[in-house]
């Protein structure tokens, strides 16, 4: 039987760890519905931000009737890849509504305002619905456009054109919506907005990780492998910055950069360098002075190959166990953030604004505005600290050995 790579054997390890796996599948589920973003959301506009005032606050599973109306100014299709990013702005206009019936070429709506309040009886032109250009009448005919002065047409006014119209109202225009988790204060999908948040949070962890192991296993091992008079100075910038707690650094450091994505990415990259530079200062340290270390040194090779293809390449487990560890605390970092309003701001959704927005409702019969998001942060973190306890199990060689 061929002998295991120490890349096969930490594998092997870490799948006797059933809990870490799951919190392993958790993870790569979420980044999965993360990347596919509005291809899988039931609100597929940018930002998940289409609201229905109308509809603020419903509870979870509440369906509508929505009248669908044209927008009357011109709406671009996107391809999907763009829409996977960015989105698909709506070519409609959508109107809640608790009944309806057609006379001639109107239909009439009972349009839903409330709960508490009687619907307001609305009629519109149904070429309009379907065109979203104002139809104009003369002599008995209707000429209607489908884009503003482009595509139009001219009918005599009939019932067969109304039903042929009528027909694709009913097909196209008036649809159910189910909003599986409810609606936000402004009646957006709330479903929607937590997929999206997904994202910024999954983004600013993985851009902040990068960020932090650039820079902090750069120090560490400049630090570690040259020592004297460098060691002890980035030693210094290292205990300083230590000292500093986390959340406010992140804070002072967003407060020069601005208020956005992109300098959250690098305020909370920028305040978890040094716990990674520690580590990789210590590890260097304690392998700059074994035996195959001095046989690199005595072939002549340089200070940098020897750092960058002897050193760190031992030193991965712990960097890759602080890392996990890293990534839930840049969660919880951007949560709080934008929880203070400092992360990415309005409309973009995140799980520290949306409850920033929604937790004076816990109180007010709907707990689940607040506990949605806050449960979101919740699993994620502790999917990444069951990751980061199944890596340091499996990246420990005594306690390998002891279990075969």
């Amino acid at each position: 039987m061929a002998e295991l790579t120490p890349s096969q054997r930490t594998w092997k390890a870490f799948k006797r760890n059933k809990i870490a796996v799951a919190g392993l599948v958790f993870i790569i589920l979420s980044v999965l519905i993360a990347i596919l973003g509005y291809l899988v959301m039931p609100d597929s506009t940018p930002l998940a931000n289409n609201m229905t005032i109308q509809l603020s606050i419903k509870k979870p599973g509440a369906q509508f009737t929505m009248l669908r109306m044209r927008k009357s100014e011109p709406v671009d299709t996107v391809n999907i890849f763009s829409k996977m990013l960015f989105g698909q702005p709506d070519f409609y206009k959508n109107v809640p509504i608790t009944g309806y019936h057609f006379v001639k070429d109107s239909i009439y709506v009972d349009e839903y305002i409330g709960d508490e309040d009687k619907p307001v009886i609305t009629s519109y032109n149904i070429f309009e619905i379907v065109t979203g250009q104002k139809p104009i009448y003369k002599d008995g005919n209707v000429t209607f456009c489908f884009s503003p002065g482009k595509n139009c047409r001219t009918f005599a006014v009939s019932q067969a054109l109304c039903e042929r119209f009528k027909a694709r109202i009913y097909k196209d225009n008036i649809i159910k919506k189910t909003f599986w988790l409810g609606t936000d204060i402004y009646g957006r999908d709330l479903l929607s907005r937590l997929i999206l948040g997904a994202r910024v949070s999954l983004a600013v962890g993985i851009m902040s990780v990068i960020i932090s192991l650039l820079l902090g296993v750069t120090v560490g091992a400049v630090a570690g492998y040259f020592g004297g008079w460098i060691d002890a100075s980035l030693s210094w910038l290292m205990n300083i910055l230590w000292a500093l707690p986390a959340l406010l650094l992140v804070i002072a450091i967003s407060f020069a950069l601005g208020k956005g994505l992109w300098q959250i990415f690098i305020a909370v990259g920028l305040s978890m360098w040094v716990e990674v530079a520690r580590l990789v200062r210590g590890q260097v340290l304690s392998l700059k002075q074994v035996e195959f270390i001095e046989a690199a040194r005595s072939m002549g090779f340089n200070n940098a190959r020897i750092i960058r293809r002897h050193i760190l390449p031992n030193i991965i487990g712990p960097i890759l166990v602080l890392a996990s560890s890293n990534f839930a605390s840049a969660i919880l970092l951007e949560a709080g953030l934008s929880f203070l309003g400092f992360g990415a701001q309005p409309p973009m959704p995140t799980w520290g604004s949306m409850i920033k927005e929604h937790y004076g409702y816990i109180i007010m019969n709907s707990p689940y505005l607040a506990i949605l998001p806050g449960l979101a942060i919740m699993l994620m973190v502790y999917a990444f600290n069951l990751v980061t306890v199944g890596l340091r199990d499996a990246f420990d060689i005594k306690s390998q050995s002891t279990r075969i």
